[in-house]
């Protein structure tokens, strides 16, 4: 409480949670090792307070002091880092043909990465035990183990509910209602999360990739699965059942058909259907007028979707994501005149910058959010560096 201008009690133990907070969260968001003065001067804090929160935090295992460089003359300032090396998370990306795995530190930086291949005829129980194989191929290649993980965050295709239940899938028969939550955790003792991967591809975005820093923002899977999702006033949307972005479920959309339309294109007989798209975009690329057609025409599928979130939300940007997206140079120009006919305002359309490991990037994200409520909460104490349970 306070008493006559002056801080007591359980007053005086939340400001040290605070100013203790601030300083992790100020090393954290550094490119590079921090001295006491520039704490100081993130933080606000005075120089002797930033000394008392470093010597706490240092005590209880969350900061390390980094040595001098080399060669460096005279008594320089003492350096402080977040040990990020303190723990790990996993993400996980299941997808129809491929799983991957990443164990990345405290920072969300990549350590290792462990990847498996599966396709549209797998069945669960195999698909399960290429998810598996690809956990410990990661883990392998981190020098860890399973207890060594604080927390594990999956992306899977499919609708996934609050509760963490797969509850519909379009191009996995056998998948929905698997219970991967019970599964993973037979191996991890840590939380285990569970979102729809272009939610987690969206979310990866937002805080590593091209939507940086952006409040609202919808987020397209283009490929042969199509997906999206949407970023509301800087969170990512789940939704009351997590249909989020499903908007490719109406038919009115086209969505579910769009990729016939480069699948069928002359240029593309005889090429396997997963490889049309690849070849049609080429053909786009020299100037073939039928692979131009084909692009307007998914363009023009894709924007009847997009429009419906754009209109719904008036984001500040659409991030082209998915597959497709390594194709932008002919099918962002499309995808934009379409649009317009449909937005009273189109917004800044970029395309991704993580490529495949955005689910999985996406993933770990997820995973440390859920370890900064559990270890930094400004309601509780900051403990050592200790793995939570579930």
């Amino acid at each position: 409480m306070i008493s006559g201008g002056r801080v007591q009690g359980g007053d005086l133990q939340r400001l040290r949670r605070l100013n203790a907070l601030g300083g992790i969260r100020a090393l954290r968001s550094a490119p590079q090792p921090l001295t006491l003065t520039e704490l100081a001067g993130l933080t606000g804090l005075s120089r002797a307070s930033m000394g008392d929160v470093v010597t706490d935090l240092r005590e209880r295992g969350w900061v390390a002091e980094v040595e001098p460089a080399p060669g460096v003359m005279g008594r320089p300032a003492r350096r402080y880092r977040f040990r990020a090396d303190t723990g790990h998370v996993l993400g996980l990306d299941i997808g129809v043909h491929k799983i991957l795995a990443t164990v990345a530190d405290l920072d969300g930086h990549a350590v290792a990465s462990g990847r498996t291949s599966a396709g549209a005829g797998t069945t669960k129980d195999a698909r399960l035990a290429a998810v598996t194989r690809a956990v410990e191929a990661a883990l392998l290649a981190a020098g860890l183990t399973y207890a060594d993980i604080w927390a594990v965050a999956v992306g899977t295709v499919g609708v996934v509910d609050r509760e963490g239940r797969i509850t519909q899938v379009e191009t996995l028969p056998d998948w929905a209602g698997v219970d991967l939550i019970g599964y993973l955790c037979a191996d991890f003792s840590c939380p285990v999360l569970l979102e729809n991967d272009s939610k987690l591809a969206a979310l990866a975005e937002q805080r590593l990739g091209v939507a940086s820093g952006v409040r609202d923002l919808v987020y397209l899977h283009a490929g042969r699965r199509p997906g999206a999702a949407l970023i509301i006033n800087g969170t990512l949307h789940h939704g009351f059942t997590g249909a989020t972005g499903e908007v490719g479920l109406l038919d009115v959309t086209g969505w579910r058909t769009m990729g016939e339309h480069l699948e069928s294109c002359p240029v593309a007989v005889d090429t396997p259907a997963q490889d049309a798209a690849a070849v049609v975009f080429a053909a786009a690329r020299r100037g073939d007028p039928r692979a131009l057609a084909a692009v307007e025409r998914y363009a023009g599928d894709l924007a009847i979707g997009t429009a419906a979130m754009v209109l719904t939300l008036d984001p500040e940007l659409v991030v082209l994501g998915g597959g497709f997206s390594r194709s932008a140079d002919v099918l962002l120009g499309p995808l934009r005149r379409a649009l317009e006919p449909h937005c009273l305002h189109v917004p800044d359309i970029r395309t991704s910058a993580l490529g495949a490991d955005c689910v999985v990037l996406g993933a770990a994200c997820l995973a440390l959010d859920h370890l900064d409520e559990r270890l930094f909460s400004p309601d509780g104490e900051i403990g050592p560096p200790v793995a939570p349970c579930r």
